[in-house]
């Protein structure tokens, strides 16, 4: 599998609309640790997005931006 056809899959993953088409070849054709891989990532550049929208709405707000 590509990693774009395992980007789409996990993608399709979060928002529980994978088919079962998809998932059959998810799971005779890829390998687990390329799907943790992905979706790890995923979930992190999820976070990170989340915590900057909330920083752009504070500031947006008024109040300053929290540090870490």
């Amino acid at each position: 599998m590509s990693w774009m056809e395992i980007v789409k899959s996990v993608l399709a993953s979060f928002f529980g609309v994978q088919s079962d088409a998809n998932r059959r070849r998810d799971f005779e054709h890829g390998r687990a640790v390329n799907f943790v891989i992905v979706g790890i990532i995923m979930t992190t550049l999820f976070i990170l997005a989340l915590v900057g929208i909330v920083q752009v709405v504070l500031w947006i707000a008024g109040g300053p931006p929290q540090s870490w």
